[in-house]
């Protein structure tokens, strides 16, 4: 249920504060709470769940969050100037926010969090899409997550959601899509943030699936697609002979023709190419 944000407007609490974006820590905060809130609605009911939240910042993102009823919050912060404007959120919405302070690649945020379990985050431009990547690849599946509500450059949310064709089809969309559902659920003007980007960004939601899409083993499929996108403009068989002196017998079980190229397989011929080189 939305509850009323008792705190002042965002643009104050940045003034009040002194919190000038730092582009080394991959800044841009969002101060259009009607925006925020919105992002947050895109994560579904968070009534029952627990969100996870990286690089807060001043907190738009949170005050949109607890304001659409999330059961508590789970923020990780590394800069250290942001936290009293965060300790002032925890103050408004008791017992229902905790903050952490440090580098969101070096904590584990499970020991803080009970599950049912979404991560919501204007995820910073320098450490995005590595999150992203560790967050689908943990060592079992399920993940702890239900579902990825991220918001990264519009290049980066293209790529996630790419289709088989596309220029923006690759490594990203593969391993998004083949343990989720992953689709652009928002669009976002440079202006809408302080300061602006040079570049668009885009919400991308992910919902996990309890089983990949298509049966696979995962350190396979991974070597299989890393090897023909990193050269993908070659043939196939060209491209992944270092797979297997026998990868053209292995294509043709597959259903793959030799002379295609990467970004022409679709994800499902790639599993069944993963599983022919496993054979082997």
């Amino acid at each position: 249920m939305t509850q009323d944000d008792p705190l002042p407007p965002l643009r104050d609490v940045i003034e009040r504060h002194d919190l000038r974006a730092r582009k080394s820590l991959g800044q841009n905060f969002l101060l259009d709470l009607n925006l925020t809130a919105k992002i947050a609605r895109q994560a579904g009911d968070l009534s029952a769940c627990d969100v996870l939240e990286i690089g807060p910042g001043p907190g738009g993102l949170t005050r949109g969050l607890l304001s659409e009823g999330a059961r508590k919050i789970l923020a990780i912060e590394k800069d250290a100037r942001c936290l009293p404007a965060l300790a002032e959120i925890a103050d408004a919405y008791p017992n229902r926010l905790d903050v952490i302070e440090g580098d969101a690649l070096a904590i584990d945020p499970l020991a803080h969090l009970t599950p049912p379990i979404r991560v919501a985050s204007n995820l910073p431009y320098n450490v995005g899409t590595e999150l992203l990547i560790r967050w689908l690849t943990p060592k079992q599946w399920p993940p702890f997550w239900d579902s990825l509500t991220l918001m990264f450059q519009r290049e980066v949310a293209q790529r996630i959601t790419a289709e088989t064709g596309s220029k923006a089809y690759g490594r990203l969309a593969i391993l998004s899509q083949w343990r989720c559902d992953a689709r652009i659920v928002l669009h976002l003007p440079p202006e809408a943030f302080c300061p602006p980007p040079k570049v668009s960004s885009a919400v991308v939601h992910l919902k996990m699936l309890p089983e990949p899409r298509f049966p696979a083993d995962f350190k396979t499929l991974e070597h299989v697609v890393a090897a023909a996108f990193n050269q993908r403009r070659k043939m196939l068989r060209s491209s992944l002979k270092s797979v297997s002196p026998d990868i053209e017998d292995m294509l043709a079980a597959a259903g793959i023709k030799p002379t295609e190229r990467a970004e022409q397989v679709s994800l499902e011929k790639f599993c069944a190419l993963a599983r022919e080189v496993a054979k082997a």
